[in-house]
């Protein structure tokens, strides 16, 4: 209801004028209604904050008109019937929720689970390569890791377990941690076990990573052992001798190091013979790199090595034509994991692909 407008209010043209004026200050708010002779009814109407009550006004000092309020003033907006008093939000109907659409991402998820629900995971076999640096460097390009698991792709994993520097000592603490003991599902197919270049280093110029040649030979057959108990039958591994040794390239190598010449080949050949005696003890298949890379070469082998130690491009080849039909026995059952695509049904492929994955 309109009211007397209080002595104590002070006249201002629009909101911000409260924080110009103080606290008291009021505002005047253009109305629209007009009388019948065309003046104004009520030409404003007068809230004061101070006493909280609505009134009619005149109209404001022309210097302090709406339309003549500095910049970064704002207007009130015009009273309208229904229009609450400021500080209080307008009355809205609230809005009507309407479904949106799945994003694109999540559509399908629903009937994807459902067709593979009666499908179990695609278990992989798996091929272990277990040794040092030269284990570990196979899976270069041109190495002999890659080559053979490009050999085997759809049929098995081949997993690069090589751990640079590491010798026997080490390997039989570690190997217990790659094979889970009584998981049927990763079991290796096949295993590979090759140190010795490590083991074989002299004891008077690299005590750390040489191994006593008894203790190298002790090491091999435990491992091997250990394999048979996880389930890894001795059939399927394949120990490998160390590659022959190329002094004068390895001697540069050390020299650049700081270093004095720490290994010669004729003591890496006594590795080589301890472990083709294991593998004959053991029942295992035995690559013995040492004697085959200088039965043909005997005066220069220095071809299969890189820098006297590990294998160049044409080593690694030399390893992989060697190992690939000790390998080969051991896969040759695996199928073809998955059908080929042509053999794929075409109307209701999950008949070819739900399957137990086992193709030829």
């Amino acid at each position: 209801m309109l009211g007397p407008v209080s002595d104590d209010c002070l006249v201002s043209g629009g909101s911000r004028a409260r924080g110009r004026a103080g606290r008291g200050a009021c505002a005047r708010v253009p109305a629209r209604g007009r009388g019948t002779d065309g003046s104004c009814a009520v030409p404003y109407i007068h809230f004061c904050s101070s006493c909280s009550s609505w009134a009619a006004a005149a109209g404001p000092p022309a210097a302090q008109a709406p339309w003549a309020r500095g910049r970064g003033s704002r207007r009130r907006p015009e009273m309208r019937p229904g229009t609450p008093r400021p500080g209080k939000p307008h009355p809205r109907k609230a809005p009507v929720p309407r479904p949106r659409p799945a994003p694109l991402f999540r559509r399908g998820t629903m009937a994807l689970s459902e067709v593979a629900a009666g499908a179990g995971p695609l278990r992989w076999p798996r091929v272990l390569l277990f040794g040092d640096s030269i284990t570990q460097f196979s899976f270069q390009h041109g190495g002999w890791g890659a080559a053979l698991a490009d050999r085997l792709v759809r049929r098995c994993d081949v997993v690069n377990r090589g751990f640079s520097g590491y010798n026997t000592r080490w390997a039989k603490i570690i190997l217990p941690r790659l094979i889970k003991v009584g998981d049927s599902w990763d079991k290796p197919v096949a295993v590979t076990i090759f140190f010795g270049a490590n083991d074989s280093a002299l004891e008077e110029e690299n005590r750390k990573q040489h191994v006593p040649l008894a203790e190298y030979a002790a090491n091999l057959a435990g491992m091997v052992r250990f394999l048979a108990s996880a389930g890894v039958p001795e059939e399927h591994v394949v120990l490998v001798a160390p590659p022959p040794l190329w002094e004068p390239a390895w001697e540069k190598e050390c020299t650049a190091q700081g270093h004095k010449l720490n290994r010669l080949n004729a003591v890496v050949g006594d590795y080589a013979s301890a472990c083709v005696q294991v593998a004959q003890e053991c029942g295992t298949d035995v690559l013995d790199l040492w004697t085959l890379m200088q039965k043909d070469n005997q005066q220069d082998f220095s071809t299969y090595l890189s820098d006297g130690l590990h294998l160049s491009p044409k080593g690694n080849e030399f390893l992989f034509s060697h190992l690939w039909p000790l390998i080969e026995k051991r896969v040759s059952s695996l199928p073809l994991l998955l059908p080929y695509w042509k053999e794929v049904a075409e109307a209701k492929p999950e008949l070819s692909l739900l399957g137990d994955g086992d193709h030829e």
